[in-house]
């Protein structure tokens, strides 16, 4: 009888590992077939290399089959397992079956530690990406580069970052990845400045950074608040793709520069060259929604739904979709929205509330709270969070004894919400006591409490917080000093405040912005010092703007300083000549003076402009 000759096994084995680069499972089952029929199945080795196949062709079933007729797995067959549940994030399983592995005594390898250490850092899991580490030690692979990559990227996404440098030094020799995972897990971690500094180290050593190092350093520069660097290095980029494009636009929206956000996003789409995703349709969305550009807002939700597919498009861009919307006072617009949204979706409950809170009706947002209740959708941080910022003093403790007794007591966005809600509801001590008992805090944490012993006068305390959390460990940053010289300037704390103000640049490298400078001219011009007000005004890096001037005026008004009073009020009309508040206040002062013409040529002056105010009238009994 003759027949087709059936394949080698050493062409049984080319077949299985195309069929594993090319995920064909159908023909990785054929060559099954024919590995049963040829009787090649039973050996160990063709064996494994059947398990690799299926597992990378995501058949775990048939995969989970082979390898319990293995009489002793092997590294191999497990690796395949590995490189399963770290594909699909299954990182439980991953970690799980890397113990195994260790308790069958079987050698892990340069294979095993990446797919492991990813799924640890993916869990966060510090304490078993350690051990991890240390068996990469011993094991003899700490010289393996892709492994000491991994090792870098678990460290940093566990929040260890000095680890994941020391990491780095050591290594003999460094890629591109090396060096994109430790400044990638800087930035991530928040240390921008050492995230970019590193860019000049990688270019000594000769390694030519790519388009993932310069989106990252853009990243470290917007986070800043540094966006006209990162637009430099953004010019720079021969073909930026579509992340490039969204870190400049987010960038611009999160310091409130909506304008050039809306511009750049503009410049995107017609280059042609690059199609928004919905990150990027998200991130111009907010900037719609901050300048109510509800016409460009509306283009945006049309383009959404043309380019990309409908689901996909309002589950990553439809909170902030629905938030614009409420923003621009499209109630049934930003409904509209909500009714097309995954109402098993957490996300979409939490936009909804957070609209009705943005259009006023906080009544309606309880009612949608009480509803995503009724329905048993799980409340989130944000959920908590949001509901705790309209919350008066006897709701906000039943919501702060509710999420004690949750399973996400622990977050630390909810405890800063709660510790904002005691601030604002003048409960000082209370939102001190949370703080107090807080495991872990980050910026916000400190950021708020600091904030919130300013804003009750205590400025002598918000500035002993500050130095407590210089020895945390954390370094503070632009909201921080804000908050800190907010303090000093209600607590009447002058010479501390001027003092914090110039250690800004000096001990923590940060660039004053303009709500640094209005807080220092406020707390002089508070104190009485409004000629050293004007003196630093002079000198400051950046032109004085309307809340500079306006400071400065009022202080005028109270402390009854005419010679600065007209001065800082020519520059506001300059600024805004059509606000009838400026012509007012300085009236105003000349009037207290008894300068009763200029009183009255600084009301016609108003009226000549269009800003007339009219004059208080009083009807007197005869």
């Amino acid at each position: 009888m003759t027949g087709k000759a059936l394949p080698s096994p050493f062409q049984l084995i080319h077949l299985l590992q195309a069929c594993s680069a090319s995920k064909a499972l159908i023909q990785g089952k054929q060559v099954h077939q024919q590995m049963v029929l040829s009787g090649l199945h039973q050996n160990p080795f063709l064996r494994t290399k059947l398990i690799q196949m299926y597992a990378d062709c995501d058949d775990l079933y048939s995969a989970q089959l082979l390898i319990h007729k293995l009489l002793q797995p092997n590294v191999f067959a497990l690796t395949a397992f590995l490189g399963f549940y770290s594909r699909h994030h299954l990182t439980e399983e991953c970690i799980r079956t890397y113990g195994q592995l260790r308790l069958m005594g079987i050698v892990p390898d340069g294979y095993v530690f990446p797919k492991v250490l990813r799924a640890c850092a993916q869990s966060s899991c510090l304490v078993m990406g350690t051990l991890v580490h240390k068996d990469a030690v011993i094991f003899g692979s700490q010289f393996n580069t892709q492994v000491c990559n991994s090792i870098i990227d678990m460290y940093s996404k566990c929040g260890e970052a000095r680890s994941a440098r020391q990491v780095f030094d050591e290594m003999s020799e460094r890629d591109i990845l090396s060096w994109n995972s430790i400044i990638s897990g800087y930035v991530a971690n928040w240390f921008f400045e050492q995230a970019v500094e590193l860019l000049g180290y990688m270019k000594l050593e000769g390694c030519e950074p790519d388009i993932v190092t310069w989106n990252t350093i853009m990243d470290a520069y917007c986070r800043m608040g540094l966006c006209n660097e990162a637009s430099k290095i953004f010019k720079q980029i021969k073909n930026p793709n579509v992340i490039s494009w969204t870190i400049i636009i987010s960038g611009y929206a999160n310091i409130g520069k909506h304008a050039i956000a809306l511009e750049i996003f503009r410049d995107m789409v017609n280059s042609w060259t690059v199609f928004p995703d919905v990150d990027s349709l998200s991130s111009i969305l907010v900037s719609c929604r901050y300048s109510r550009a509800l016409e460009r807002g509306k283009e945006i939700h049309g383009y959404g739904i043309k380019m990309k597919a409908w689901d996909a498009f309002y589950k990553s861009a439809g909170a902030a979709l629905l938030t614009m919307y409420a923003s621009c006072c499209r109630l049934q617009d930003a409904e509209k929205v909500f009714h097309i949204m995954d109402k098993s979706d957490v996300v979409t409950w939490n936009a909804m509330i957070f609209g009705f809170i943005e259009l006023g009706r906080g009544h309606l947002a309880l009612d949608c709270f009480r509803e995503m209740q009724r329905r048993g959708i799980k409340n989130d941080h944000t959920t908590i969070s949001t509901m705790l910022s309209i919350s008066d003093l006897r709701s906000g403790k039943e919501i702060h004894a509710y999420f004690m007794k949750s399973s996400f007591h622990s977050v630390i966005p909810v405890y800063n919400a709660v510790i904002h809600m005691y601030s604002m509801r003048g409960c000082i001590a209370y939102a001190y006591s949370v703080f107090s008992t807080m495991e872990t805090r980050d910026m916000i944490s400190w950021n708020t409490i600091i904030r919130g012993f300013g804003m009750h006068g205590l400025g002598r305390t918000s500035l002993k917080l500050l130095k407590q959390m210089e020895c945390s460990g954390l370094r503070p940053n632009s909201v921080t000093l804000s908050s800190a010289l907010s303090a000093c300037s209600h607590s009447g704390l002058v010479d501390q405040g001027i003092e914090f103000f110039y250690r800004m640049t000096k001990d923590f490298g940060l660039t004053p912005v303009s709500a640094h400078y209005s807080c220092v001219v406020d707390m002089l011009a508070r104190a009485g010092r409004l000629e050293d007000a004007c003196n630093f005004i002079n000198e400051m890096r950046l032109k004085p703007d309307k809340h500079i001037w306006g400071a400065l005026l009022a202080a005028c008004q109270d402390h009854h300083n005419v010679t600065v009073g007209e001065l800082a009020a020519e520059h506001l009309i300059r600024l805004e000549p059509y606000d009838a508040g400026h012509y007012v206040t300085l009236s105003n002062i000349y009037a207290r003076a008894g300068r009763w013409d200029d009183a009255a040529r600084m009301r016609k002056l108003m009226e000549d402009h269009g800003s007339l105010k009219p004059s208080g009238n009083s009807v007197i009994a005869a």
